[in-house]
């Protein structure tokens, strides 16, 4: 089991895109930071459904998408460092 960390938006670059050839159902994946605004293009929603997402809620807040991204999981730092260390492997992308 891999936790893909996601922290550029998928407008910048093909992290995103990269990350989803590779993932297998039981991986989880985090956006943090510019990574969030996948989530606000159906296209990325959509294929990120099937995975255990999580949100950095610092950076939700930060971007005011708190209530357009109510219904994802929303995690703090210290949430985010037990999932790192629940998982085999983490990979940034």
């Amino acid at each position: 089991m891999i936790l893909h960390h996601i922290h550029i938006s998928p407008a910048r670059d093909n992290a995103l895109k990269l990350c989803l050839r590779y993932a297998c159902k039981d991986d989880g994946i985090v956006l943090s930071s510019d990574g969030v605004n996948a989530l606000l293009l159906r296209q990325w929603a959509m294929a990120l459904a099937p995975f255990k997402l999580m949100v950095l809620k610092d950076d939700v807040l930060a971007r005011g998408l708190s209530e357009r991204l109510a219904h994802i999981h929303q995690i703090d730092d210290q949430e985010f460092v037990a999932q790192t260390l629940a998982y085999d492997k983490v990979i940034t992308w």
